[in-house]
Formats: C-alpha cells, sequence, structure tokens
C-alpha cells in the first residue's frame, strides 16, 4: 500500500525513511523544517499512521511535527534487513535506554538539538516519560497519554519503606475465582504474537474488535474510576486488560465485537483506515511491538532505570486520556504517583469526554485543542 493514498493522510504529509542507529527508520512528517519540533510516539499496536489526525493541524499551527513507526513497528526495521520480522530475540534493544536513544538520534538526524514536546500514547507515553526525565535539555516538554508514567524507581536504601510490588500484585491475579492474568504479562508469552496474527476470526475481524472494546463506543466501558491496589481491585478491569487466565486476547475481545451497524457508524476508525493496520501488521507481525513489554517485565532489563532513581521529570508536563478509558487506572494508583512524585511539574490532568483508549483518533480535535494549548505556554 503506498503511503500517498493512505485514507485519511492529509497529503501534505510526508513520508521518509532515515538511518538511525540499527534502524531504517520510517517516520511521517510536515510542516515548516525551520519550525520548533514535536515528536509524536505511538503505542501498542499503534503505527505513526495513528497520529494522522494531530500531525496536520500541529503544522499548520506552526510546528515541525515528526511521528515515527517506534522500533519493532510497520515501515521501521532493522538497517539493510529486507523481512520486517528480523528482530531476533535479543531484548536489549528494547531496553529503555536504548529506546529513548532511538529518538534522541532522530532529534539530531534531523538537524535539531531541542524538541518544544515530545508526546506519547499508550506504551508511546512511557517511552516519552523517560524522554524528558533523562534529557530535560533536549525535551523542553511532554505530554503523556493514555498510560500514566511512573517515573524511575524509588531510591534503594536501607530501612526505606516498601514500594509497592506491582509485579507480585499482577501475579496475585491467579489466585482470583476464576484464575485472571494482565495483559501485559500475556503480551510477553511466546505465543501472544501467533494468537493475534492468526487469530480464528481473521486479524482484520480481531483488530476491529480490540479496537472497539478499548474505545468510547462499547458502551460496557462505563465511568472509568480509581481502583484499589488489591486483586480484587485490579479484577474489575475490563478483560482486555485482565484476562481470563487460560484465554488469548483473540477470546478476550471477540464475543464484545461491534455489530455490522456500528462497524458502518464509527467514523474515527473507518473500514479503510483499519485495513491500514490490517496491511501493516500482516507484512510485520506484533512480535516487534511485544518485545517492548518481554524487556520491560524482563529481569535482566527491568532495572534498566534505577540509575535515575528518585528523579523527577522537571520539563512542563500534561496527562491526556480519554475519560471512558480504564487505561489510566490499570495499575492503581499510577496516576498519583505520576502527578505528584514522577513529575515537578505537572500541569494537568485532561479527561476527553466521548473517548476511550484511543483518544487521539476518537477526539482528534479536542486532543489538538490541548495540546495547543500546552504548546502555546510551553512549546515555543
Amino acid at each position: 500500500m503506498e503511503l500517498s493514498s493512505l485514507p485519511g493522510l492529509d497529503p501534505k504529509i510526508q513520508s521518509r525513511t532515515l538511518r538511525i542507529n540499527d534502524l531504517d527508520m520510517h517516520l511521517l512528517q510536515a510542516g515548516n523544517p525551520d519550525a520548533p519540533l514535536v515528536i509524536l510516539l505511538h503505542g501498542f499496536p499503534e503505527l505513526a499512521y495513528s497520529w494522522r489526525k494531530i500531525i496536520g493541524p500541529l503544522a499548520a499551527a506552526g510546528y515541525h511535527v515528526v511521528a515515527p513507526d517506534q522500533r519493532g513497528y510497520g515501515r521501521t526495521r532493522l538497517a539493510g534487513k529486507e523481512d520486517a520480522t528480523a528482530y531476533g530475540d535479543d531484548l536489549s534493544s528494547w531496553r529503555t535506554s536504548n529506546l529513548v536513544k532511538d529518538i534522541v538520534t532522530l532529534v539530531h538526524t534531523l538537524g535539531f538539538t531541542s524538541v518544544s514536546a515530545v508526546i506519547g500514547h499508550d506504551s508511546g507515553s512511557i517511552i516519552a516519560g523517560w524522554c524528558s526525565l533523562i534529557r530535560p535539555d533536549m525535551f523542553k516538554s511532554v505530554v503523556m497519554m493514555s498510560a500514566p508514567f511512573t517515573g524511575p524507581p524509588a531510591p534503594k536504601f536501607p530501612n526505606a519503606p516498601p514500594a509497592p510490588d506491582v509485579l507480585k500484585l499482577v501475579a496475585s491475579l491467579a489466585s482470583l475465582s476464576p484464575p485472571r492474568k494482565h495483559c501485559m504479562l500475556y503480551y510477553c508469552t511466546p505465543t501472544a504474537n501467533t494468537d493475534m496474527l492468526i487469530a480464528p476470526e481473521g486479524l482484520h475481524a480481531f483488530l476491529r474488535a480490540y479496537y472497539h472494546v478499548k474505545s468510547t463506543d462499547w458502551l460496557p466501558n462505563g465511568e472509568p474510576h480509581p481502583l484499589p491496589l488489591s486483586p480484587s481491585g485490579l479484577a474489575e478491569l475490563p478483560r482486555y486488560y485482565v484476562m481470563l487466565k487460560d484465554e488469548t486476547m483473540p477470546q478476550a475481545v471477540s464475543s464484545d465485537a461491534p455489530s455490522p451497524e456500528e462497524i458502518a457508524a464509527n467514523q474515527w476508525l473507518t473500514e479503510s483506515e483499519l485495513g491500514v493496520y490490517v496491511s501493516e501488521f500482516t507484512r510485520t507481525g506484533f512480535q516487534g511491538g511485544l518485545n517492548f513489554y518481554r524487556a520491560l517485565f524482563n529481569p535482566a532489563w527491568a532495572g534498566d532505570g534505577e540509575l535515575f532513581a528518585g528523579k523527577q521529570i522537571e520539563v512542563p508536563a500534561l496527562f491526556i486520556s480519554g475519560k471512558q478509558d480504564w487505561g489510566t487506572y490499570q495499575l492503581p494508583g499510577a496516576v498519583d504517583v505520576m502527578k505528584h512524585r514522577a513529575c515537578k511539574n505537572m500541569e494537568d490532568i485532561a479527561l476527553i469526554e466521548g473517548a476511550g483508549h484511543w483518544v487521539q483518533q476518537e477526539q482528534s480535535e479536542k486532543v489538538v485543542e490541548q495540546l495547543l494549548g500546552f504548546l502555546g505556554r510551553h512549546g515555543k
């Protein structure tokens, strides 16, 4: 599929590929090359294309906007490799510091030394948070979306108060009746890629169901709210976050797939737009994106951030999420930790009405309004 013909993509948005570290990194780019730089980082299972409704308006407002396909996604691949799935099992490339290095190198390769704002959604929110924490000299402000960033580990010293053991809490879901598991640990399993790529109902139907249940279109999402720090608290999350112990993600979402009428009524992700994701993930699979979670929970790399223990994000920060997005609360207490410990200058927690997890696609105009207000105060 030619990028110039992608549905919903402004013809002013350019596609290019740059050599970034060990990658041939694909990106979407728009705006005056001399204007202040804004970087947009997508999440899982998304692409640079997920910012298609945001890139043009930010560029028109006077910014140079760049959205890469991150490591393991879309048209970004290992340098010189034709096989888009040729990443192997070495998770060191997905450790936090290396993912930040990808973005730092991208900034320099583009000819910039500073970024007005790094904006990340879902897993991209975590990378955006780390970018601004590690290199505040380069990333002048940060917007985190749909996944709260809780910062580096707490400092370890004798008699320190114990920090909540999130991994232990997540593991305790197996003791519930019926036994449960968190989706992030499912994403670390060796079968997750195949489960989703060759879902019984087909990839198109699986992705449609997955995007549907995590959006405001799925009415059972109700009114997301903070949850107790306990297994029973986590169990309140929908099944796409806290799954049954022995089910796959396609099984978790298939029973709540949208009707033909709901699909036809969807304006934020049309069938032709969904087809872009289907085409790209058919070609690449999900494993490159899943490696983020595998590294995150791998003891060999989980401590990658301990060098920055106790350090806060000092640049201006904003958090945006859909009001109907349970992702805001999927880890109990994360929003408070982000606001009061991880960030020194958290400006606001903006919950967008009429949006679930895919907030920049579901309510792009409201997101652009939030972003331009924030950038106007801090971005130039």
